[in-house]
C-alpha cells in the first residue's frame, strides 16, 4: 500500500508539474510578445526572470516534457561538437552590385524585354551588413536554422538562432506545413561597442566591425556565448510566397511582420525608377541614424510572380540588385599630430583635424597607424587630407592632397622617447610600432594597466575604474600597481566622487582581490597576449607564480593553447627586473600566488592526467566537471590530442569520441570519472 501511495503521489506531482509547465510556457510567451513585439511589458524583468528559473527547474525534473520553443533555450547552454551541413532546397544567392544611377538603369535595361516598363514597381530596402541565414518553421514552430554557406550548402546553427530573443520560436497565425524565411543576423552598434570593450578588458583582439562580430558569434559552438552577445535579426524574404497567397515583396514584408518576425523599418514601396532613386539618395546620409550597419540599398521588383520567369545567374537573381554606397570621405586639414601611449606601450600617432562631418558624426581626430604609414603617405602637419571611416567606424587619413601644399607644412617625426615618461622608445623586430619599454612606472601605461588590473578580466576590484585610476596616477599616490594596497582609507575617501562609505567598500574589494585565483592575478599583470583564457592555461600548467616566472620559453610554449608568440612575451615579462620587483611586492601584500590556494584542491588523485569531456553529463555541467579535474590535481582541455589521458563521454558525444578512438585515448563513462575522484556514480 505504501508503494502504491508513493506512486500515486508521484503521478500527482508529475501531473501538477506538467500543468504548471504548460502555464509557464503560455505566460512567458505572452510576456515575451509584449516586451519584444509591442514594447509594452506588464511585469518587471526580475519577475520574468523568476518565471524562467521556475520553468528551468521543472524542465530539469521532466526533460521529456521540454518544448523545442522553450524560453529557457534563449540563454543558450548547448555546446556542439561541430556544425552539421544543411543543403538548401532553393539556393541562397547573393546580389549583384551597382555603384551609380547609370549602372542601376543598365540593370533594368537588361530585363526590359522580359518585364514591360509598366510593371517596373519596386520594393526598396536598406542592405543589412550581416550574416545571411535561413529559418524553417513547421506548423508555425521553429525547427531549423542554417547559414548561407556557399549558397547550396550551409551550416546548421539552430541552437544559436534559438538564443536570439527577437526571433519568435512560434509564428502568429502561421499556416500549416513548412514555411521558410530568410534574412540577416546582425549586431547593433551598441552591442558591438560593448562587446569590444569586454574583449579588450580580457586581452582579446577586438572585432573589426559589426558584421565580423555577428558572423564570428554565430559560428560559436557554445550557444551560451551567442546568448550573451545579444544578436538581432531582420527577415526580408518569404520563400515560395505566391503559394501562401502573397504576390508582392512589400506584402511579403508585411506578412513576415504580422507573424511576429522582425523586419527592418527602412523600406518603401516605389512606383517608379525615379522613386527608387529618390529612396537611395535619401538614405545615403540618413542611414547613419540607424542603430545597425547598412552599406547600400536593395532594389527589388515588387511583383513576385515575375521572379521565377526572370531567373538568376550562377550567383545572383535577375530581379534584384544592390546599390552600394561609396565609402564616405571628407576633406579637412591636419592641425597637429599627437602620440598616444597604450596599455602595452605602443606609441600611436593621431592627427588632430579641423572638425569635419563624416558618416553622420563630427570627426576631429584620425588615426595615422604608425611611423611607416606616415612616411609612405608623406603626411605633414598643415596638410589638406582626405579622411574616411574604416568600415564606417574608425576615422583614418586616406591620402594627402599634395597639390594644396603652400610650403608651410611641417614634416612629422615620431619621438625618440616616450611622451609620457621619457623612456627611450624601442622598435622590436618584425613590428611596425614604437614602444615604451617602461611598463612598471610609465604613467600612460600605468593608468591603462591599473584600470585593467582592477577590471573583471583581472582581479575584479569593484569601484576602481578609469576615473579613479587617473586620479591616483596624476596625484602621485600610485607609482606602481602594488601601491593601491598601501593607501589608507582616508586617501581613498579624499578622491573626487568618493566618500567614507565608498572608500570602505573599495578597501573591502581590495582585500577580497587577494583571494582571487592565480589565473586572475596572471591576467591582471597585463602581459602582452595573455588574456583570461591563456592565464587559466598557465595557472593550470605551472600551479604557482614562482613556477611560471622560472619557466623557460620552451616550457611555456609546450602548454597546449599557448604557442611560441605568447611564450616569448611571457618569458620576456618575467625576465624584466622591474616586473619581477612588482610581482614580489604583490606577494608581500598577500595576493594569492598558488593555484592550490585558490582552487582548494581536495587531493592529487588526478595529478599528471589530462581530461577531455564530450556529450552531455547527467550529474553536472561540463564546466563543473572540468573544475573537479583541476581540484584533484589534473588538467582539462577542450580538444583531444595524443597527450589526452582520458575522454569522458556523456550522452551525444560525436567527433571527440572518433578522434579519441583514432589516437587510442581511453574512453570512460561519467560514472568511471566520478569513481576516479572518489565520488559516487549518479543514481
Amino acid at each position: 500500500m505504501n508503494d502504491v501511495g508513493g506512486v500515486d503521489r508521484g503521478l500527482e506531482r508529475g501531473q501538477d508539474d506538467a500543468a504548471r509547465m504548460a502555464e509557464l510556457y503560455e505566460e512567458l510567451a505572452h510576456h515575451a510578445r509584449l516586451y519584444y513585439d509591442e514594447d509594452a511589458p506588464e511585469i518587471p524583468d526580475a519577475e520574468y526572470d523568476a518565471l524562467v528559473r521556475e520553468l528551468a527547474e521543472l524542465e530539469r525534473a521532466h526533460p521529456d516534457r521540454v518544448r523545442p520553443d522553450s524560453p529557457t533555450r534563449r540563454v543558450g547552454g548547448t555546446v556542439l561538437e561541430g556544425f552539421e551541413k544543411v543543403r538548401h532546397e532553393r539556393p541562397m544567392l547573393s546580389l549583384d552590385n551597382v555603384f551609380s544611377a547609370g549602372e542601376l538603369s543598365s540593370f533594368l535595361e537588361r530585363i526590359r524585354g522580359d518585364v514591360p516598363e509598366d510593371d517596373w514597381t519596386f520594393t526598396c530596402e536598406m542592405k543589412i551588413d550581416g550574416l545571411a541565414v535561413s529559418l524553417l518553421y513547421e506548423d508555425g514552430r521553429f525547427v531549423r536554422g542554417a547559414t548561407r554557406g556557399d549558397g547550396r550548402v550551409g551550416e546548421d546553427v539552430t541552437e544559436n538562432l534559438r538564443t536570439l530573443r527577437t526571433l519568435p520560436m512560434r509564428l502568429k497565425g502561421a499556416p500549416a506545413g513548412r514555411v521558410e524565411v530568410r534574412g540577416e543576423v546582425l549586431m547593433t552598434w551598441d552591442r558591438f561597442n560593448a562587446l569590444n570593450e569586454r574583449r579588450e578588458e580580457l586581452g582579446e583582439p577586438p572585432f573589426a566591425n559589426p558584421r565580423n562580430a555577428a558572423a564570428g558569434t554565430m559560428r560559436q559552438l557554445d550557444s551560451r556565448i551567442v546568448a550573451e552577445r545579444g544578436l538581432d535579426a531582420f527577415l526580408y524574404y518569404l520563400v515560395d510566397a505566391p503559394s501562401l497567397g502573397v504576390t508582392r515583396q512589400g506584402d511579403a514584408l508585411e506578412w513576415l511582420a504580422e507573424r511576429g518576425l522582425p523586419i527592418q523599418p527602412a523600406w518603401r514601396r516605389c512606383a517608379s525608377l525615379a522613386e527608387a532613386e529618390a529612396f537611395i539618395v535619401e538614405w545615403q546620409e540618413r542611414r547613419f541614424s540607424l542603430p545597425y550597419v547598412t552599406d547600400g540599398a536593395v532594389v527589388k521588383l515588387d511583383d513576385l510572380t515575375l521572379w521565377d520567369g526572370l531567373g538568376a545567374t550562377a550567383h545572383a537573381p535577375r530581379w534584384a540588385v544592390a546599390y552600394k554606397y561609396p565609402p564616405e570621405e571628407a576633406r579637412t586639414r591636419i592641425l597637429s599630430i599627437d602620440v598616444s601611449v597604450g596599455r602595452t606601450g605602443a606609441l600611436t600617432p593621431v592627427a588632430n583635424l579641423e572638425p569635419v562631418r563624416l558618416a553622420g558624426t563630427v570627426v576631429q581626430r584620425a588615426g595615422l597607424h604608425n611611423e611607416d604609414e606616415i612616411r609612405r603617405k608623406d603626411v605633414r602637419v598643415g596638410d589638406v587630407v582626405r579622411v574616411r571611416k574604416a568600415a564606417e567606424i574608425i576615422p583614418e587619413v586616406v591620402a594627402v592632397e599634395k597639390e594644396c601644399r603652400t610650403g608651410a607644412e611641417r614634416p612629422f617625426e615620431m619621438p625618440e622617447r616616450c611622451p609620457a615618461c621619457g623612456s627611450e622608445a624601442v622598435r622590436l623586430p618584425d613590428e611596425a610600432v614604437l614602444r615604451c619599454p617602461n611598463r612598471a612606472s610609465c604613467p600612460a601605461q600605468l593608468k591603462e594597466g591599473l584600470r585593467y588590473f582592477a577590471s573583471r578580466a583581472g582581479l575584479d576590484i569593484r569601484g576602481l575604474g578609469e576615473r579613479l585610476a587617473e586620479q591616483l596616477i596624476d596625484s602621485g599616490r600610485v607609482k606602481t600597481l602594488s601601491d593601491v594596497y598601501d593607501l589608507p582609507e582616508e586617501d581613498w575617501a579624499s578622491l573626487d566622487r568618493m566618500g567614507e562609505k565608498s572608500a570602505r567598500n573599495l578597501m573591502g574589494a581590495l582585500e577580497a582581490s587577494k583571494d582571487r585565483p592565480l589565473s586572475a592575478l596572471i591576467a591582471a599583470l597585463g602581459i602582452r597576449f595573455v588574456g583570461r583564457r591563456v592565464a587559466e592555461l598557465l595557472a593550470e600548467r605551472f600551479g604557482s607564480m614562482d613556477a611560471l616566472s622560472a619557466a623557460s620559453e620552451a616550457e611555456i610554449a609546450d602548454v597546449e593553447g599557448v604557442g611560441p608568440v605568447i611564450a616569448s612575451s611571457v618569458e620576456a615579462f618575467f625576465r624584466d627586473e622591474a616586473n619581477l620587483a612588482l610581482v614580489e611586492r604583490l606577494r608581500e601584500r598577500g595576493l594569492n600566488f598558488s593555484s592550490g590556494d585558490a582552487a582548494g584542491h581536495e587531493g592529487t588523485e588526478l595529478e599528471g592526467k589530462s581530461f577531455v569531456f564530450t556529450g552531455e553529463l547527467s550529474s553536472m555541467k561540463r564546466a563543473e566537471a572540468e573544475a573537479l579535474v583541476r581540484a584533484h590535481g589534473g588538467s582539462a582541455s577542450g580538444s583531444v590530442s595524443s597527450k589526452t589521458s582520458f575522454l569522458v563521454a556523456g550522452a551525444g558525444g560525436g567527433s571527440k569520441r572518433r578522434r579519441a578512438e583514432e589516437l587510442g585515448v581511453p574512453i570512460v563513462s561519467e560514472e568511471d570519472f566520478l569513481r576516479m575522484i572518489g565520488g559516487s556514480a549518479p543514481a
